[in-house]
């Protein structure tokens, strides 16, 4: 088992407000994480999450609300926004942070980047665009004039004036080979949402070497275990849904009618009051080898869980990789 260093806590945007958000950023830091990672999406996955806040918007008032560190988990600098823009978003989060953001990117989904009406490109084209974005992004958080002309971006004669004297790393998600081969060769970091050690390896085989590695989870802490589990039900069916179909569906409405396939039992997320159960889960991660572990509590008993974590599954996780 490898010996984690963090423990964050993941705030989902697609399932609470702006305003809760950075709410649940203070108790996150007042409860012992370590950090915190932000979804960045313009739509939910399923009308029933109900949000979709500005993450730039958000992680500005995290920055005033809190000192732990952000990541977003994770941001797509394809075709909705621009990856010149996003280098402008990530420069200003990172003096607003004091240094402690890191920019979290991935090929996205078509549920949030089809919204311009862009033909949404193939997995091989997403890479390579990925790729060149990245690069547009680095270049313009160096704070020298660029211009770039290439296969996907033009930028002419810009520069970022306000950007921190150490650019914020950029971590690379993904899921399949050749996403996690990418992210070796241009991240500073990976990022995924599954427990697996054959992708760890091959990020680390491909180049990845030491650098870090960061997972993400949801749970639903709740005194009933049934109850609990009917929430994460209700509300994050999704997740069991396999293959590609998070990559290509364009509407909340789609990954609803295709979540009526996804039974309470197939739910494998860590439900209700059981700290045992919870460690495990969290635990999954640090066997498979990652080095930050961010998890995300589903539904409304938010303060409940907080201090589950804080009195019982916390002091346990870093016993058990300490």
């Amino acid at each position: 088992m490898t010996a984690v260093t963090r423990f964050g806590y993941f705030l989902s945007a697609e399932e609470r407000n702006p305003r809760e958000i950075v709410r649940q950023a203070r108790l996150a830091e007042e409860a012992g994480f370590d950090g915190l990672w932000i979804s960045d999406h313009f739509h939910p996955w399923l009308d029933e999450q109900g949000n979709s806040g500005f993450v730039w918007s958000m992680i500005g008032a995290i920055s005033q609300a809190c000192s732990l560190p952000v990541t977003t988990a994770v941001t797509c600098p394809l075709s909705r926004v621009h990856p010149a823009i996003v280098a402008q978003a990530a420069a200003t989060s990172a003096l607003l942070t004091g240094g402690q953001f890191t920019l979290g990117v991935g090929t996205g989904e078509a549920l949030n980047e089809h919204i311009l009406g862009a033909p949404w490109p193939s997995a091989e084209d997403r890479l390579e665009m990925l790729e060149e974005a990245v690069h547009v992004i680095r270049e313009l958080l160096s704070g020298r004039l660029i211009t770039h002309e290439g296969e996907h971006y033009t930028v002419q004669t810009a520069r970022l004036y306000s950007v921190p004297d150490v650019p914020p790393p950029v971590y690379v998600s993904g899921f399949g080979e050749k996403a996690v081969k990418l992210a070796a060769r241009i991240g500073d970091g990976f990022m995924s949402v599954q427990p697996d050690a054959d992708l760890v390896k091959l990020y680390r085989e491909s180049g990845g070497g030491d650098r870090p590695v960061q997972g993400g989870l949801k749970v639903c802490w709740g005194p009933d275990e049934a109850d609990a589990r009917k929430t994460m039900h209700r509300l994050w069916p999704n997740d069991e849904i396999p293959g590609e179909a998070a990559q290509l569906l364009p509407m909340p409405r789609h990954f609803a009618q295709l979540s009526e396939l996804v039974t309470e039992e197939m739910i494998s997320a860590p439900c209700g009051p059981d700290p045992d159960v919870h460690a495990a889960g969290v635990l999954a991660y640090a066997q498979a080898g990652f080095d930050e572990v961010y998890v995300s509590q589903v539904g409304p008993d938010v303060d409940g869980f907080f201090d589950f974590y804080a009195s019982t599954v916390l002091p346990r996780l870093r016993e058990e990789t300490a």
